[in-house]
């Protein structure tokens, strides 16, 4: 454990550090600054192992930075299992490695969950692009919005974004990411009938239409909101692939290298290597050299680039190495990656003998897919389908975001993995569908959600570059009478 990786200068952001703080990790007292995490915190000050393997053998680093694995739990204020890339640092807490599976804690210092009952037109599931937009959509149309999302932060994938949005301008085209996650923020929190709770995760639904949602903080809170409708905008979260010491520290998804980096100004390496020419693969790699990390090259099975021609242009001239038809096969290293090794494939995906190129990297970032988060969903009892084009499982749904599940709405890349644009769109016709069901029947209102149908289905998506994801879509959206057959049981067609 050594150096500072915290970024002092970056071309595009201007990171506002909050409060010194001191925290202990393993008893050694740590400097950090109020509104990172304390993941983050060790990071910035050269720690990369955060826990260990179910056995308490192999040893764990960051991965997804979201909340969404299992890499950095560890243990804080006697409390085990806690996702310490989610947790902010505070004065004084204690945190230490997980060495395995935790033992039941029979002292904490941890407050008991005070329950708290509350009735709301519309629970939103999730405060990225989609959450934020149905959020505003339906408190501007004067309903009372819960808003909860699990980070402390709202904003979501938009918060690590550093590049200009592409599209219409009505979408936020031509404003960064986390510019577009700081207004819309704002205006969230400014409206006085939008309750938001972060650091909350809404465990379940439960009879009654009853959702459960734990608030942890301070004074933690047992949260029992009862929605007239609810909203999902839960999102995605990273795939792995395997090969040799998939898990060593140092092997991470692209999109926890972008938290680190662009979140809260931390570098996350000196080399990287990148697996994956999509376009996170691609993008990630330029805002790695804007954080002063060194890309060794992009590594992609495929014989082509996967992402946009635009983001693949500006990494050639930034003179980035692509190697076309390789994987990686080894991570090398005993506590953290030293080396990473990749290899050309065959026909068959298979890696040819012989032709294995060997890097100094400290840093192979995974960028090989999104997959939506849809346990909610399931534990809702939606109608699920696997649609390779969407990254996995994503819940069947009419074109007004309408599940099986009556009056559970679905919008963003919980919905099937696409991009930003879509999801403030889909967010936008999701608040509209649920205010007409709420009674707020206006003609304005269905032909705002007329005309955003028609831009999303016969304009935006017929661009070849978004081809993909509009099959997908296809695949899981239903007509109304469909979805009536579908909640009977009486429809086969999925």
């Amino acid at each position: 454990m050594s150096g500072n990786y915290r970024i002092i200068k970056h071309p595009i952001i201007d990171f506002r550090r909050g409060r010194r703080v001191i925290f202990y990790y393993e008893d050694k007292a740590i400097e950090a600054y109020e509104g990172e995490s304390i993941l983050a915190a060790l990071y910035a000050v050269g720690y990369r192992v955060f826990s260990y393997s179910s056995d308490g053998k192999r040893p764990r680093g960051a991965f997804c930075m979201i909340g969404k694995c299992s890499s950095c739990l560890s243990i804080v204020d006697d409390v085990p299992n806690t996702r310490i890339c989610i947790e902010p640092v505070r004065e004084g807490v204690r945190v230490y490695k997980q060495r395995g599976i935790a033992e039941v804690p029979r002292k904490t210092n941890y407050t008991p969950a005070e329950t708290v009952e509350i009735n709301t037109d519309a629970l939103i599931i999730g405060g990225g692009p989609a959450g934020l937009q149905a959020s505003l959509v339906l408190a501007d149309l004067g309903l009372d919005v819960v808003l909860v999302d699990d980070h402390f932060r709202l904003g979501g994938q938009l918060i690590k974004q550093t590049h200009r949005f592409f599209g219409d301008k009505k979408f936020y085209g031509g404003i960064r990411g986390y510019n577009i996650a700081e207004k819309l923020s704002k205006l969230v929190k400014e409206k006085k009938n939008i309750h938001v709770y972060t650091r909350a995760y809404a465990y379940g639904l439960f009879r009654n239409n009853i959702v459960g949602v734990a608030v942890r903080g301070d004074k933690p809170v047992n949260l029992l909101v009862k929605p007239k409708i609810i909203i999902g905008s839960t999102g995605a979260c990273e795939k792995t692939i395997f090969f040799e010491n998939n898990d060593l520290p140092g092997i991470m998804g692209a999109g926890g290298a972008q938290t680190l980096m662009n979140e809260y100004g931390v570098r996350p390496g000196d080399r990287a290597l990148i697996i994956g020419s999509g376009n996170v693969g691609l993008i990630v790699s330029y805002q790695l050299l804007q954080a002063g990390v060194k890309v060794v090259g992009i590594a992609e099975i495929l014989p082509h680039i996967g992402g946009w021609f635009v983001h693949a242009a500006k990494v050639r001239r930034l003179g980035i190495p692509f190697y076309m038809r390789h994987t990686i096969t080894k991570a090398i290293g005993s506590n953290r990656v030293e080396k990473a090794e990749i290899s050309m494939v065959n026909d068959k995906f298979e890696p040819i003998p012989g032709s294995e190129k060997v890097f100094d990297v400290d840093l192979v970032l995974l960028a090989v897919g999104l997959q939506p988060n849809y346990a909610f969903y399931s534990q809702a009892g939606a109608v699920l389908k696997y649609v390779p084009e969407l990254g996995g499982l994503a819940p069947i749904r009419t074109k007004y975001m309408e599940t099986s599940v009556e009056n559970l709405y679905i919008a963003g890349d919980a919905s099937g993995i696409e991009e930003a644009t879509t999801a403030f769109i889909e967010g936008e016709i999701a608040a509209l569908s649920a205010a007409i069901k709420l009674g707020v029947d206006k003609e304005s209102i269905r032909k705002r959600r007329d005309e955003l149908l028609d831009y999303l289905w016969n304009e935006y998506r017929l661009s070849p570059v978004v081809s993909r994801a509009r099959a997908g879509k296809l695949k899981v959206t239903v007509s109304e009478e469909e979805m009536e057959k579908i909640r009977r049981g009486e429809y086969d067609g999925i």
